[in-house]
């Protein structure tokens, strides 16, 4: 994709959210288009909340350990306050930020920026997971990414919880999650309570 002048000249922005379930790929899409963009020497900017210090308290990180400097923040309003003058940004792990992620966006877009949004679109329950839905709603590109559900070898669409402890938001990688298809998560003990 490139960024495309309009009639009168002016750049034209747009939304792409890459979407799934945890070990999709999600963060290892977003860091390869990023990569394409720094490759075609234009100007980025990448974002992520603060609160995500799984594997890197600054840069965002693939569950592959591939890797890609960022910024992180506490609220979505500061992406437009530190994206000046800049050509793509990049937000990872989208679902943790503030019910203003959505406007900044927007924001960005209609400034002429290209905005490349990763998050997961549903939570350990199986249930839309913070502003993502907003998110996919006004979003001009989408990519779902799947996931291999480890009880069975189908696609796997929702990011099972092997722990019983923590609310809504719990960091956590292998030792804490898995995907699974739906079948396999509605055999789950959790899930019988949920569905």
């Amino acid at each position: 994709m490139f960024i495309e002048p309009s009639l009168s000249g002016e750049r034209r922005g747009w939304i792409e959210v890459i979407c799934g379930s945890m070990f999709s790929g999600k963060t290892e899409e977003l860091i390869r288009r990023l990569k394409r963009v720094k490759i075609a020497n234009l100007k980025v900017e990448i974002f992520k909340p603060a609160i995500d210090v799984r594997y890197d308290e600054n840069n965002v990180v693939s569950h592959d350990a591939n890797a890609i400097q960022s910024t992180p923040i506490d609220n979505s309003q500061t992406i437009l306050l530190l994206a000046q003058d800049v050509d793509v940004v990049g937000i990872d792990e989208a679902q943790f930020f503030d019910d203003q992620i959505m406007n900044v966006c927007q924001t960005l877009a209609l400034r002429g920026i290209r905005v490349i949004v990763a998050g997961l679109d549903m939570d350990y329950k199986g249930q839309p997971f913070g502003q993502m839905p907003n998110l996919l709603s006004i979003a001009d590109y989408i990519t779902k990414l799947h996931a291999i559900c480890v009880r069975c070898g189908h696609i796997a669409n929702v990011s099972y919880r092997k722990t019983a402890e923590g609310g809504q938001v719990l960091l956590g990688e292998k030792d804490t999650y898995e995907p699974r298809c739906w079948k396999c998560f509605a055999e789950g003990a959790d899930a019988k309570q949920i569905i």
